[in-house]
């Protein structure tokens, strides 16, 4: 019968194995590691508070990319036949944008063009239309005015 020592020594392939393991249950309660180092025999690991691992490397600024802006309103030409219901099935009102790359519920910002003013993706578009943000406005001629824009977009979450 093998003695235990032997079982358990450590060696590279199960100090792998073990590393892989603590990984996944830090994924799994969420706790970000801020600090991993490994030798031969040990693993130290320094997990600290926050919301995940993933969220250790990135950035806090918000993300800004350049994209072409265009208007609409509701009528049924530029909708559907529910012109006042957006695709997340809410109402129409001011700060509304229809965007496909964005999910619902995420908020930007348009301060070139609106200042500070936030707008909430709860729209889609055709589509077609995958890497444009279109906002609602709530007469069709301020739609049509607004016309076709390019300007930065502030994605704050």
């Amino acid at each position: 019968m093998p003695k235990m020592r032997t079982i358990l020594k450590s060696n590279n392939f199960w100090l792998n194995k073990a590393i892989i393991a603590i990984v996944i249950l830090i994924l799994a309660f969420n706790m970000p590691v801020k600090e991993v180092s490994t030798t031969n025999q040990q693993i130290s690991l320094m997990v600290i508070g926050g919301d995940s691992l993933m969220g250790i490397n990135e950035s806090l600024s918000p993300k800004m990319m350049k994209v072409v802006l265009t208007g609409y309103s509701s009528t049924t030409d530029q909708t559907d036949d529910t012109p006042f219901i957006t695709a997340s099935n809410t109402r129409t009102r001011d700060g509304i944008v229809a965007a496909n790359f964005l999910a619902f519920g995420t908020k930007v910002q348009i301060p070139s063009i609106f200042g500070d003013k936030v707008f909430t993706v709860e729209d889609r578009m055709a589509k077609k239309h995958s890497d444009k943000i279109d906002i609602w406005f709530p007469e069709r001629y301020l739609a049509k005015n607004f016309g076709v824009q390019e300007a930065e977009v502030v994605i704050l979450e």
